[in-house]
């Protein structure tokens, strides 16, 4: 028996339509590819990054509404944002931020609390700014990591990672009926991925490949899949949701 081929977005309801979409860290990777799938469920997009010229490609690539080029961090600009947008949205992605690894000995206090900025406080930022401006039943969502395990190198990343889905938990009953929920992932195969690893990154591929229950790398389009998923499902919130191909397994 075969399995029926998947209806084209063109020929099927829409699952956004007439919908507004706002991506934080739209510019590349999860964010444009979660912006570029948005709008082929019919939503308008409105795209947050810190390059201004990264920004403009990724506008013209998935024929954004508008774009506001600001670093996310900055909570007077990011109140800003969310006062000066015309009308009320429906959901928030947010995939700002990056990571950083050391050991309590080389201990860089300065990323510390960046990285702490990124993924604790830029989350109640925008929850905070985003209050009157999504609708009931709209979504924030937030991205984290997916491996709680311990390790050298992560006293303050997997501390961080732990927290995040208490954080989100927390926020989904203070803003409710807004819904709030977290993407935590592993590897993804982004531009991103590729500069941190460099000459490595095939290598760090051909193991994925050979050692996840998937037998595949995780790709941006994944990610980008279950944000549209959450966005569309009403009867997901508080929770966080790990895609990893398994990662954490093995």
């Amino acid at each position: 028996m075969t399995t029926p081929a998947p209806v084209p977005s063109s020929l099927r309801e829409q699952q956004l339509f007439g919908q507004t979409v706002v991506v934080i860290g739209g510019s590349a990777g999860i964010g444009l590819e979660t912006a570029r799938r948005a709008r082929g469920e019919g939503a308008d997009v409105v795209l947050v990054g810190r390059d201004p010229d990264h920004l403009e490609r990724a506008a013209a690539e998935v024929d954004a509404r508008s774009t506001a080029a600001f670093d996310a961090t900055d909570s007077a600009r990011l109140d800003q944002f969310f006062a000066e947008l015309p009308g009320p949205i429906d959901h928030v992605l947010v995939t700002a931020g990056g990571n950083y690894y050391a050991r309590l000995a080389d201990l860089d206090f300065t990323r510390a609390r960046r990285l702490i900025d990124d993924h604790l406080l830029l989350p109640l930022h925008v929850a905070r700014a985003a209050v009157g401006k999504v609708r009931p039943a709209g979504t924030l969502l937030f991205m984290g990591g997916s491996d709680r395990r311990p390790g050298l190198g992560l006293v303050l990343s997997g501390a961080v990672i732990a927290a995040i889905p208490v954080l989100i938990a927390n926020l989904a009953l203070e803003l409710a009926p807004v819904r709030v929920n977290l993407i935590a992932a592993g590897f993804v195969d982004t531009a991103l991925s590729a500069r941190l690893l460099g000459d490595d990154l095939e290598q760090r591929r051909d193991q994925l490949r050979a050692t996840l229950p998937i037998r595949r790398v995780v790709g941006p389009e994944d990610v980008a899949a279950l944000a549209v998923h959450l966005m569309t499902n009403t009867a997901l919130t508080g929770a966080t949701y790990d895609i990893d191909g398994g990662q954490q397994l093995i």
